[in-house]
């Protein structure tokens, strides 16, 4: 079977798994950061996938109840240490893209450290979206440009400058939540990505679920553009 190097899943669906349930939409979000992503790395690893990136926080999510919103920052919060030493003492890398400016300065240390924590793991990297949004994405390296270049740019140079400089493009996005659309995700990234958009929701990916994402992904004739 052909492994993706590089898999990107938008994780929808949180709050409507928690509504279908009687719960707060807090309790969706809580479920997949201690629950559901620990054996999705580790599965992803095992197969051979080189990186996972994970859209944890949009920068439209600002705009969700404020309780919700603080309920997140504090799942960050602890996530960041359960969840990323955890990662660490299995090898693994974390990576972030998004503006991390807008978070409170302890989330920022936070990410920070555990990047540089993990800097040198090399069994897989998971890389999380925070407060990610592929306008925001594009505009900010636009910014960098002039700030640095008033020359024409190459494709080249311009993909040089965006949050993913070091990351290749995924060959795989899965949206879970049954939305079929990427919502501002990678833009220019996902140009020849193949997209999965399943139904089930964010709370209820399991390992199985992404070997069934894979063979989806085999079955595609990849061409791009030729």
């Amino acid at each position: 079977m052909n492994i993706p190097n590089h898999i990107a899943i938008i994780m929808d669906g949180n709050r409507r798994w928690a509504r279908d349930r009687g719960l707060p939409a807090v309790a969706g979000h809580k479920k997949v950061a201690d629950e559901v992503l620990e054996p999705l790395v580790e599965h992803a690893s095992q197969l051979g996938v080189k990186y996972l990136t994970l859209w944890a926080f949009s920068t439209e999510n600002w705009n969700r109840n404020k309780l919700e919103v603080k309920a997140l920052m504090q799942i960050f919060r602890h996530s960041m240490k359960v969840f990323g030493e955890k990662m660490h003492k299995k090898g693994i890398r974390i990576g972030m893209i998004g503006d991390l400016s807008k978070f409170d300065s302890d989330i920022q240390k936070q990410v920070q450290d555990l990047i540089e924590l993990t800097k040198n793991n090399t069994r897989i990297t998971v890389v999380f979206a925070l407060n990610y949004g592929g306008r925001d994405e594009i505009v900010r390296a636009i910014n960098t440009c002039i700030a640095t270049n008033h020359e024409p740019l190459t494709t080249n140079q311009f993909q040089a400058l965006l949050d993913t400089k070091d990351i290749p493009d995924p060959e795989l996005i899965i949206r879970t939540g049954g939305e079929q659309r990427l919502s501002g995700f990678l833009p220019w990234q996902s140009v020849y990505s193949e997209l999965y958009f399943p139904d089930y929701y964010m709370p209820d990916f399991t390992p199985v679920k992404l070997d069934e994402a894979i063979e989806e992904y085999n079955r595609r004739q990849r061409r791009f553009g030729k």
